[in-house]
Order: C-alpha cells, then sequence, then structure tokens
C-alpha cells in the first residue's frame, strides 16, 4: 500500500489541557490525521494483516536562503533537513491517523523507518508492507 500527502510533513503534536482540566488533541494534529484518512479512503486500499513493515519519506521545502550549491547538495540528498519536526513525531501521526484503517493496530508495525529530505515538491510518501515468514527468515 503506498499513499502521498502533500505539502510539508507534519509532526504529531502533544495533547493539550484546558484551565478546567479536560485533555484535547490540536487543531493542527486533528486535520493531518483527517488529510491522511481521506487520502487512504480515496485510493481504496484493503486492511492489511499480520506483521507490517512501514516507510516514511518525509519531503521538506528547500530553504529560499539556500545558496545554489546548497540547493543542488539538497535535491542529491548530501544535506539532509536536520530540523523539526522530529522523525519519530512524523511517523506517529501517519502510523496514528491509519489506525483500524490500513490495519487493526499500530502495533501491528514491527519495522520502521522515517527518512527526512529535501524537495521542490514538499510531501510525505508513505509505504506500507505485509511481512511474510521468508522476510523473517532474512532477518535471522
Amino acid at each position: 500500500m503506498k499513499i502521498t500527502i502533500p505539502g510539508p510533513p507534519c509532526a504529531k503534536q502533544r495533547p493539550r489541557m484546558t484551565k478546567n482540566g479536560h485533555t484535547y488533541t490540536p487543531e493542527k494534529t486533528v486535520n493531518y490525521e483527517t488529510l491522511v484518512k481521506q487520502l487512504y479512503i480515496t485510493q481504496g486500499h484493503e486492511r492489511l494483516e499480520g506483521a507490517l513493515k512501514m516507510t516514511v519519506n518525509a519531503f521538506f521545502s528547500i530553504p529560499k536562503s539556500a545558496s545554489k550549491k546548497n540547493r543542488e547538495k539538497m535535491l542529491r540528498g548530501e544535506i539532509r533537513p536536520i530540523k523539526r519536526p522530529d522523525w519519530d513525531n512524523i511517523g506517529k501521526i501517519v502510523s496514528d491517523a491509519l489506525n483500524e484503517m490500513a490495519y487493526k493496530d499500530d502495533c501491528q508495525i514491527v519495522d520502521a523507518r522515517v527518512i527526512k529530505r529535501y524537495s521542490d515538491n514538499p510531501r510525505v510518501e508513505v509505504e506500507i508492507t505485509e511481512l511474510t515468514p521468508d522476510v523473517f527468515a532474512e532477518w535471522d
């Protein structure tokens, strides 16, 4: 299963608390998770079973201040985005959004990778595959 989320990568934000002690999820997180869910639904993927592998490629926009030389290095992957959001929060927002849709629970994800890169086209590309017994044999 592959899905592409247009726009800059977004991080899972921590729950907030009101003065009355009620917790809520920040609007930016809710909106991004809703977008991921809508993209999943419109592409008509089937629910995955068993152990899963998730790869998330997060493409950040190149800063306008980057020199031509550095811009080329960024596009080739020689310079990577060492900035927020953190890699784990990018993976978390995607895996939580696809919970109960792409898979029953994100505990099924046994192998995950988040890769941060630069691009002229900011986006997040997600690929989730079911792991078969022959894959596990390669790990031994």
